[in-house]
């Protein structure tokens, strides 16, 4: 079912209930992927997220098909993100959590799946630990395989300033790996 076919069928309340559902099936995991890079905690991002899906219901009158769906809610993600972090509450309240990140099995030997399971969370944190300009851009293109173009479109950046900030990001990556005494090479 495409995009405009499911704000289509919006006009009665079963089938707004029913092209809602839709929607919180086919984005639900990813918007609450995106918003845990932004607040860093669990039940922070799963609240914003239920916060996010609620808006996209009320304001579906307002989506003027100019660009994809997916588009549409992701930028409503972001922006609520952005409102969130920029609120007294968020500033003023300090929430900590333990990151748990479950490494996926793929036939290598115990020891080397142990090896880059904790490779691969230390790049996490590193990650976590970047500006969220630049923790943004290295989650929606690295994680979310979004394309520089779409980055641009969801965080209203200019292309330029994405690929910008995709490289200011990497470096500071390479910068914080190095610093630890890591070579390139050294995260497959």
């Amino acid at each position: 079912m495409s995009d405009i076919d499911m704000i289509d069928q919006s006009i009665t309340f079963e089938s707004k209930v029913q092209w809602f559902e839709e929607i919180m099936d086919t984005y639900g995991t990813a918007i609450q992927r995106l918003v845990f890079t932004y607040v860093k905690e669990y039940s922070t991002a799963e609240d914003l997220t239920q916060e996010i899906f609620l808006k996209v219901y009320r304001k579906i009158h307002t989506f003027q098909h100019d660009s994809s769906l997916k588009t549409w809610v992701y930028r409503i993600a972001i922006n609520h993100c952005k409102d969130y972090l920029r609120s007294w509450y968020c500033r003023h309240i300090v929430v900590n959590d333990q990151v748990d990140h479950h490494a996926v099995s793929d036939g290598v030997r115990p020891d080397q799946q142990l090896i880059k399971k904790v490779e691969e969370e230390h790049l996490v944190q590193l990650v976590f630990t970047l500006p969220v300009i630049y923790r943004e851009s290295i989650y929606l293109y690295y994680y979310e395989d979004l394309t520089i173009k779409m980055i641009s479109q969801l965080t209203g950046a200019k292309e330029n300033t994405v690929k910008g900030r995709l490289k200011r990001g990497k470096a500071l990556l390479k910068k914080q790996l190095e610093q630890e005494g890591y070579h390139e090479g050294s995260f497959n």
